[in-house]
């Protein structure tokens, strides 16, 4: 048996998280000793680390849920979880573009500027708000 602190530290999620998590329904409520402290099974432990391996790559919670419910299930059943892991593929490929995309910014704007302070800054009137670089270089002009 584990404490919630033994728990936490395992996994790697903090003992509020894991209060959170049973409040959920995630894990399941855990044996409690004389003294009301939380004692948790190797199925739990089991568990947690499924759900923290499914917060790692992204999975909201309401997906992690409807994979935990599929625990035991055979057949046709599994291809929700087929499903589950193919939109979040899809959905992290768009975030890698999206991402890409900043980075081109990014690096656009960075090289636009040329770190000295005699004239509009390149940084700022990209973001669109030149009128406050404008207004402490204008005296300067």
């Amino acid at each position: 048996m584990h404490s919630i602190g033994e728990l936490s530290r395992r996994t790697g999620v903090k003992v509020p998280t894991i209060r959170f998590y049973e409040d959920k329904g995630l894990l399941p409520k855990p044996h409690r000793t004389a003294g009301n402290q939380r004692r948790y099974d190797d199925g739990a432990l089991n568990r947690l680390q499924f759900i923290r391996h499914g917060r790692d790559l992204g999975l909201p919670l309401t997906d992690i849920e409807a994979l935990l419910s599929l625990e035991g299930a055979q057949g046709p059943d599994l291809d929700r979880a087929h499903e589950i892991a193919e939109r979040q593929l899809i959905d992290l490929r768009q975030r890698i573009v999206q991402l890409r995309r900043l980075e081109v910014e990014l690096t656009r704007i960075s090289a636009d500027c040329d770190g000295t302070h005699d004239h509009v800054c390149a940084v700022l009137h990209a973001f669109g708000n030149h009128n406050a670089c404008l207004g402490s270089h204008a005296a300067k002009s």
